[in-house]
């Protein structure tokens, strides 16, 4: 599956984010947001600059509280645009404050970001694809692949017999708990 487990568990820039971060459940807003700001700016671009950039981003999106991108006028927008640190493209930069808005409405529509992701599951990858190109601005195909397989909602973060696929398979991350409902159901049918 993965070609990212062949060089990533000992790489000085991909390390961490292979080996505590890629693949594991997410539940925190603030974290999604990041993940989901990240993927968008990644695009036409390498991982491993978005990992060497993360911090820069952090600090640029206010640790990546969505209230606060949200609420980001063009005196934000104007900064962003400046800001060597991350990556200076207009349709980036204003589709992570338009989405930000529009994570705060499905926030209070289902308690959170993450109460939306896990009311949409299980999906599958285009149907996915789809809700998020409505949903979200500058929000393809591989923008949500990546996206949903960061956080556990879609396998192939990591082959299986890379030894984090067993650490994230002891914390049953949505895929894996929606494939082992699946083969229960089949089961009972027969």
């Amino acid at each position: 599956m993965s070609s990212y487990c062949d060089f990533a568990a000992d790489h000085p820039i991909h390390a961490y984010y292979h080996n505590h971060e890629y693949g594991f459940p997410v539940s925190d807003d603030a974290v999604l947001f990041e993940r989901l700001i990240l993927e968008i700016n990644q695009a036409g671009l390498s991982w491993e600059l978005m990992l060497k950039k993360r911090d820069n981003f952090r600090a640029a999106y206010d640790g990546f509280d969505i209230a606060k991108v949200a609420a980001y006028g063009e005196k934000e927008r104007t900064r962003l645009l400046n800001d060597a640190g991350i990556i200076r493209n207009r349709l980036k930069v204003d589709a992570a404050i338009e989405n930000a808005k529009r994570i705060l409405v499905l926030a209070e529509e289902h308690g959170s970001f993450a109460g939306w992701v896990a009311a949409q599951h299980p999906l599958p990858k285009e149907d996915w694809v789809k809700l998020f190109r409505k949903t979200f601005k500058f929000t393809g195909g591989e923008i949500v692949g990546e996206f949903l397989m960061s956080i556990g909602y879609l396998p192939g973060a990591h082959r299986e017999d890379c030894p984090v696929y067993r650490k994230i398979a002891r914390l049953n991350p949505p895929w894996m708990a929606a494939a082992k409902k699946a083969r229960k159901a089949k089961k009972a049918k027969k």
